[in-house]
């Protein structure tokens, strides 16, 4: 069954298209578009796997780019880069994204592909090989960046035994020991069609696009009383965390630091306030946490606040990269920011400025076909609806000033993880 969803004044109609097995077909069409993005959007990510294979996620989004019955590794990717377009994939902690943009003639192209990908790959044990020491180089390389590693330091200590906690690549340990059986068990258990998302947006025809699905993905298609698997549970118990400092030893030029505390679930109501607090605290140059740390004391160059919202939780965090001697001064002004704003909220100045940047922020990305095939896949996969871009401005414009004061009082006032990269010792911060 086919359904229109929205017809966007700021973009074109979404239609959505539900096929046997359970397989999710979601387009938007964009006739003045000369190009168009497609995607397959699997709801398997690194939670997902259990502590002995961590990292399988990602190393299966490495391998289905290796080969298929039809094509090779070189076949695979000079077929998109041939017409000019460009295919890739990533892993999440609750999903994992493929995906292709090309020419709106090349659409054809793209979804074979993508299909070939996902359907038929050989997952021979010499690519898996060859995998294992590119993601182990991967691994290493994220450890020789301090101001990557701090950002998983911090997201571990935040959520402890929680499989949020655990690195999307997996570690040294585990990717090393991964083999083809283990992988492979992986991809039958959770490459399912009921658990895949197919998303497209462009000059193109929902139609032909779900035709072109129904034979690329045909394999997959051979259950027609399956549905469409119920989106990622909320009520899933995770553990509490009490205020703790994970200090990393580097001999560094400079020190980084990750500040924060866990923040919303995905499918909390009050999402548009938190988004608009965390412009307001460090979404730019204007943000308090800038104005404070950079522009008037001058001890920082990148400072900045970010949030990530899970199926039953998320977390909101301050970074900042200083040199090492202001490593304390920095976390006084950061910690100074938050707590002002916990107790007194923001100024109605603040509001407008906060909701400007976000909703500026939404249309203008909706500037490429990119953009919106992501917006679709993510609202259908993580949140089952497809909310026009009209209606997020309305729910954006809707928040008031108490609506932040009291997410800035209760996200503000939770336990605080602290995680630091630099020429410390482990006691330098208790």
């Amino acid at each position: 069954m086919t359904q229109a969803h929205v017809t966007d004044p700021l973009g074109g109609t979404v239609s959505r298209t539900v096929l046997p097995g359970g397989l999710r077909v979601i387009t938007e069409s964009i006739p003045a578009m000369r190009s168009a993005t497609v995607g397959v959007w699997v709801g398997a990510g690194s939670r997902d796997e259990d502590p002995e294979i961590s990292g399988a996620s990602h190393f299966l989004e490495h391998l289905l780019f290796k080969g298929t019955e039809r094509r090779s590794a070189l076949d695979i990717s000079s077929a998109i880069e041939a017409v000019g377009g460009e295919t890739n994939a990533y892993t999440a902690k609750e999903y994992t994204c493929y995906y292709a943009r090309v020419l709106d003639d090349d659409v054809p192209l793209a979804l074979d592909v993508l299909s070939d990908v996902l359907t038929d790959s050989l997952l021979l044990d010499e690519d898996i090989e060859i995998e294992r020491g590119v993601i182990l180089e991967e691994i290493a390389m994220q450890h020789d960046d301090p101001g990557d590693e701090v950002h998983d330091v911090f997201t571990t200590a935040l959520f402890g035994d929680h499989p949020l906690a655990r690195d999307i690549a997996g570690d040294e340990h585990t990717v090393a020991a991964l083999g083809r059986s283990q992988i492979h068990r992986f991809y039958q258990q959770r490459y399912t069609a009921s658990r895949m998302v197919v998303a497209a947006a462009g000059n193109i025809d929902h139609a032909a696009i779900v035709a072109m699905v129904e034979k690329g993905f045909a394999p997959l298609l051979t259950d027609p009383a399956a549905s469409p698997a119920p989106r990622r549970a909320s009520s899933a118990v995770v553990p509490g965390v009490d205020p703790a400092t994970v200090v990393v030893r580097r001999d560094s030029e400079q020190a980084h630091i990750v500040l924060g505390c866990r923040g919303l679930a995905r499918h909390d109501e009050r999402r548009f306030a938190f988004e608009v607090l965390g412009a307001v605290l460090g979404g730019g140059m204007s943000s308090r946490l800038f104005q404070r740390i950079r522009e008037e004391a001058g001890l920082a160059y990148s400072v900045y606040s970010y949030s990530a919202e899970f199926a039953e939780t998320g977390m909101f965090a301050v970074y900042a990269g200083c040199a090492p001697e202001n490593t304390r001064h920095v976390l006084d002004l950061a910690r100074d920011v938050l707590a002002e704003t916990a107790k007194d909220g923001i100024t109605s100045e603040e509001l407008a400025r906060g909701k400007g940047m976000i909703k500026g922020g939404l249309v203008l990305g909706l500037e490429d076909t990119g953009s919106r095939m992501s917006r679709l896949g993510r609202g259908e996969l993580l949140y089952g609806n497809q909310l026009s871009v009209d209606e997020v401005l309305r729910r954006v414009d809707a928040v008031t000033l108490s609506d932040v004061a009291d997410l800035a009082t209760e996200i503000l006032s939770r336990p605080f993880i602290l995680a630091v990269s630099g020429p410390f010792d482990g006691d330098d911060f208790s």
